[in-house]
């Protein structure tokens, strides 16, 4: 099931293959709530549910109780120029289901103090330019009709 080639193995050489995963895994959001010990990700097409499971407990050594897969159908849109139809390709999503005592939690990547920072540096950026237009305004407000820029 390997794309790759790799060089003939003669008695006396050193070994040269690597063997790798041909499959791949990755971690997706839930759109709807899971329990606890469900984890959803997109896999490859070629995937079956077995290899889905030994893939998490050989790798990355989870315990896992069951595995069920579904083919989600891509989109399909017209195109305007020429009106042709386009499909989106499909994709494999798997559900892992852990042991009850295992609970799976998404990881926050932006947590809701870091955003806060941010908002209030913004917030005190557009404070700091409003405050330096109103300065800049109250400078020339005695000398109506001049260009801004003419002054000393």
């Amino acid at each position: 099931m390997s794309t790759r080639w790799y060089p003939i193995f003669q008695r006396g050489s050193p070994q040269l293959r690597v063997f790798l995963p041909n499959f791949w895994l990755k971690l997706v959001k839930p759109t709807q709530s899971q329990p606890p010990n469900v984890v959803q990700f997109a896999c490859s097409m070629e995937m079956t549910k077995y290899d889905v499971k030994n893939y998490l407990e050989n790798i990355y050594k989870i315990p896992i109780v069951d595995v069920r897969t579904r083919i989600a159908l891509g989109r399909t849109k017209k195109a305007y120029p020429k009106s042709y139809i386009i499909k989106e390709d499909d994709i494999k999503y798997a559900y892992v289901t852990m042991p009850k005592d295992v609970t799976f939690t998404f990881p926050n990547i932006f947590p809701s103090d870091v955003k806060k920072e941010r908002e209030d540096e913004q917030n005190k950026s557009i404070k700091d330019t409003k405050d330096n237009f109103k300065k800049y305004l109250d400078k020339n407000k005695e000398r109506p009709g001049l260009p801004g820029w003419f002054s000393i």
